[in-house]
């Protein structure tokens, strides 16, 4: 089984735009800027063996404000930029309940069993409480990016950067002792 490293779309990817004290996600692929500092850490954990799998709640899309094609667009963007290995959406709004809508974990679960995770040797790294949640739900090690969007709830690590949470992986998961199926 392999180890993977989850990453949280918006905030992590990408910078999102804060709107009344809230963050929302680029609705178009020229609001879409990539963030660079995430690009050579994310190498790192590759040339370490993890698989890249960037997970994100798009409800704009069951909602009819982001046409899934332009959703498309911009992953095409991302996958190229830090060779990611895919791209989970939940395009459900929280009233849909849905089982893949984070906090819920169907994404992470999903990703399992595509590609033969061992969710225990997984990693998320996100800047949500979301993520930290769903990390919980199924096994894995959350380290958040300090951010506003952190909330109050479970969190196993809180990293300034990026790049101190790949410090922090390399730490807890030597290279060595990721496998690979």
């Amino acid at each position: 089984m392999r180890a993977a490293i989850f990453i949280e779309r918006d905030g992590i990817l990408n910078f999102e735009q804060v709107v009344r004290n809230q963050p929302v996600a680029p609705m178009r692929l020229e609001q879409l800027e990539h963030n660079p500092a995430a690009v050579e850490p994310l190498r790192q954990l590759k040339a370490m063996g993890y698989l890249l799998i960037a997970t994100t709640n798009q409800p704009a899309v069951s909602q009819g404000l982001l046409p899934r094609n332009e959703l498309d667009r911009m992953h095409a963007v991302l996958r190229r930029v830090f060779d990611l290995d895919d791209i989970l959406v939940c395009p459900h709004e929280s009233s849909d309940h849905c089982p893949c809508r984070k906090p819920r974990p169907g994404l992470f679960t999903e990703a399992a069993f595509s590609w033969h995770l061992n969710l225990q040797q997984s990693f998320v790294i996100s800047n949500k409480w979301q993520d930290a949640e769903a990390a919980m739900n199924v096994g894995c090690t959350s380290l958040l990016i300090s951010s506003p969007w952190m909330g109050k709830g479970h969190h196993d690590m809180v990293l300034p950067t990026i790049e101190a949470a790949v410090k922090k992986i390399a730490q807890l998961q030597p290279a060595n002792q990721v496998m690979v199926a």
